[in-house]
């Protein structure tokens, strides 16, 4: 993102905040006054705010406001979010953008170059988002969460799937504090309702043999979807659609990242300890981890019964010929 664009969004940002401060119709010069520019200018506030897709109302002679009944202004800007996100390693290190190719290859990328510890990557749309396996990631402008966290863990490459699992917990629970729900973990990195994949984590890391660099933590969120193609319909759904309403993804964002924050905090305090806790969590929000017949996608794929993760955080799975270890496979249920 080039410096200007920065500034413009870090301008639409500020002018965001005072406007839901606001909570009613605020005048151009008071409106101008809070953010930092010109008397003169709100009405390019207004512009550069509906171009991220917040409704404004309003001119210069009425005073500005934002449109309906406050969803207008559930746009995840990293002013909106930092009083959310304040005493977490991701506070300050947000970044957002309109639209992005992929959040998650932005963030490894980034990660390369020596981003720092904690940064993330938001967008209000993908045009290439990434799922597990080279799936494509459907990201509807404004309908979902598309967030990447680049973390620097001091754990082992091997335990790198705990710090994935560690993720899906962060969902359901970030996903139970705003809306009441509790999604369904199922192996590795999907989380569902009603049977239907509502979210998708995809954990890329850069290593060494001995030493992780860095880890991008991609979380994708079907949070206000009013519909999905006819093709995904029998397995996709969102949170407005299990729950008839919608969502703040303010709310959301910042739910996940203070999730996210005390897993990885409590890795850092001690592996050991954090992956028994995250594993037998993650065996209780799972239908899927423990008796459970299920269909591997593995080895040129096989039946059994889950058995519950290993000391590791694989899938154990009896089969007719014993109990297998899922490495990398999909599962589903038979």
């Amino acid at each position: 993102m080039s410096e200007e664009r920065v500034q413009t969004e870090a301008r639409a940002g500020r002018a965001l905040v005072a406007l839901r401060e606001a909570q009613g119709v605020l005048s151009g010069r008071e409106w101008a006054v809070a953010v930092g520019v010109p008397a003169g200018e709100a009405w390019k506030l207004a512009e550069e705010l509906r171009e991220l897709g917040v409704e404004v109302e309003g001119s210069a002679a009425e005073g500005w406001r934002l449109a309906g009944d406050g969803d207008a202004g559930d746009v995840a800007l990293p002013e909106v979010l930092e009083a959310g996100i304040a005493g977490t390693i991701f506070a300050g290190g947000v970044r957002h953008f309109a639209r992005i190719g992929s959040t998650s290859a932005a963030a490894m990328a980034a990660g390369a170059e020596g981003a720092r510890d904690g940064s993330v990557w938001l967008a209000e749309e993908q045009t290439a988002g990434k799922g597990r396996a080279g799936h494509v990631w459907e990201s509807n402008p404004r309908d979902g969460i598309y967030c990447s966290a680049l973390l620097r863990p001091r754990v082992a490459p091997a335990d790198v799937i705990i710090l994935s699992l560690a993720a899906g917990l962060a969902v359901v629970e970030a996903v139970h504090e705003v809306t009441g729900l509790w999604g369904d973990l199922r192996w590795p990195n999907d989380v569902l309702l009603g049977g239907k994949k509502f979210c998708g984590i995809l954990t890329e890391l850069n290593a060494e043999v001995t030493k992780v660099r860095y880890v991008v933590v991609g979380m994708g969120l079907n949070v206000n979807n009013p519909e999905f193609p006819k093709e995904l319909e029998a397995i996709a759904t969102s949170l407005y659609l299990e729950a008839g309403q919608r969502f703040s993804r303010v709310a959301l964002v910042g739910a996940l990242l203070r999730r996210l924050d005390g897993e990885q905090a409590a890795l850092h305090d001690g592996v050991a300890a954090a992956r028994e806790s995250i594993l037998r969590r993650f065996e209780k929000h799972s239908t899927y981890c423990c008796g459970t017949a299920v269909v591997v996608e593995e080895d040129g794929g096989y039946e059994g019964v889950t058995r519950g993760l290993d000391e590791r955080g694989f899938l154990r799975v009896e089969t007719a010929q014993g109990t297998r270890t899922v490495l990398s496979g999909g599962v589903r249920k038979r």
